[in-house]
């Protein structure tokens, strides 16, 4: 076995940024209508659980029992899609008008982040983060007057996850897909995911947020491909 080498010319990576943001609206369980989420400055993960109980026995520590492991996050933007706010405890019985304190609308949540390194900078590849069964709870905003020194509002929302299928795995809220693990041979099935989360550049399809069984379909070369 060869000795370690650390920092190789093309191995320094580092992970930056968060774009393509897009809020999706379930119908019967699907994830069927997806908008842009312009103005997204970040995207906090904050799982929780997984904590080790331990349990004693013998005189001696026997084992550790490991709690459930949940996903959870805080996102944050200047601007939120319209279709956010009924997400965000708010319904409009007439145009103009918007009524707080109301039922919260679960939605699921894709978003890219840039991976790089020293070579090709911020552009050596990207991960796509895919979030299912997400509810926003109520957030703060702070209205400030506007001075020499003005900044843009921005907004908060955390929010936790419900869990759902994966075949042949535990239940989870959260995907997350590597553009680097695709060559050329197998780019096409990047591009069909893609094509489902955003919308096809060429032709006609409703942006959607494909359930994890299809996304490890969408991803699983052809046979003999």
């Amino acid at each position: 076995m060869t000795r370690l080498v650390w920092d190789t010319v093309g191995e320094r990576f580092y992970e930056t940024g968060v774009d393509r943001g897009v809020l999706y609206l379930p119908t019967a369980g699907e994830y069927t209508t997806g908008v842009a989420w312009n103005g997204l400055t970040g995207v906090t993960e904050s799982p929780s659980g997984a904590e080790a109980t331990p349990q004693y026995a013998d005189n001696i520590k026997y084992l550790n029992l490991v709690s459930a492991e949940e996903f959870g996050g805080t996102i944050e933007a200047f601007t939120y899609p319209d279709e956010f706010a009924q997400c965000d405890g708010s319904a409009s019985p007439v145009p103009g008008l918007r009524v707080g304190q109301q039922s919260r609308r679960t939605f699921g949540l894709s978003y890219r982040t840039r991976v790089g390194n020293d070579v090709d900078g911020g552009d050596h590849g990207y991960k796509l983060h895919l979030v299912y069964g997400c509810l926003a709870a109520p957030s703060e905003k702070a209205y400030a007057t506007v001075n020499d020194s003005p900044e843009a509002m921005t907004l908060s929302w955390e929010f936790t996850t419900t869990a759902v299928d994966v075949p042949n795995l535990k239940p989870s809220a959260s995907l997350t897909v590597d553009s680097r693990d695709f060559d050329e041979t197998t780019a096409a099935l990047l591009t069909a995911l893609e094509d489902a989360l955003w919308g096809p550049e060429t032709g006609t399809g409703t942006p959607r947020l494909p359930l994890p069984a299809e996304v490890i379909t969408l991803l699983t070369p052809a046979a003999g491909g």
